[in-house]
């Protein structure tokens, strides 16, 4: 099967509900050539910034659904996250999806706890979020071959790590970030939990 020319391009995939030092951050991915791809929001922002940036939809040729509560759930997505670049059989079956190669996820969650104090409950429901920790999960269970970033104040650590490793970054890197992914994961379910748990009484 002859892949397609963008296969070959390393990829950056970007979602963020904070928009704050997002011109760096896609700034300093491109001048590592990455490409960019986004869904709803964060893909108007980064577009609005002055950057190219691919519609995950245009991706899957799934269009986004239900005011958005479900962009990036695809099983392609997490193909690209979830296959094992060295093992010969996943590579050949990722290979015939037809997908980009996803190296880096930059992801940070719904502010749940901060809408805690609205004592709206609809609107609190809304701010779940899921796609976000499927996404920092599936990257950072594969932190072998994938960067999760859940935090803004690590793109400069993103950066300086591209930097050091000729726009790549390393294993020590990528396990510090998959670290930090679940437990701050981890600590947003427990928010959730205790919540719900005081609804209940």
């Amino acid at each position: 099967m002859v892949l397609r020319k963008n296969l070959k391009k390393k990829f950056a995939l970007i979602s963020v509900f904070e928009k704050k030092n997002l011109k760096y951050l896609c700034s300093n991915l491109n001048k590592f050539n990455y490409s960019l791809m986004s869904s709803g929001s964060t893909g108007n922002k980064i577009r609005e910034l002055g950057f190219k940036c691919k519609d995950i939809s245009k991706i899957t040729n799934s269009k986004e659904m239900f005011g958005g509560r479900v962009k990036t759930l695809n099983p392609l997505i997490y193909s690209s996250l979830l296959y094992i670049r060295d093992d010969k059989i996943h590579k050949k079956q990722f290979q015939l999806l037809n997908i980009p190669e996803i190296d880096i996820v930059v992801v940070n969650l719904y502010p749940f706890k901060s809408y805690l104090k609205k004592n709206n409950n609809d609107q609190l429901i809304e701010m779940i979020d899921i796609g976000g920790p499927s996404l920092l999960r599936a990257a950072g269970k594969n932190f072998k071959y994938i960067t999760p970033i859940a935090d803004i104040m690590d793109y400069k650590k993103l950066v300086t790590n591209l930097s050091k490793n000729k726009g790549k970054t390393d294993i020590i890197f990528r396990k510090q970030m998959a670290l930090k992914v679940f437990k701050q994961t981890a600590q947003y379910d427990k928010i959730i939990y205790n919540w719900l748990n005081e609804k209940q009484r």
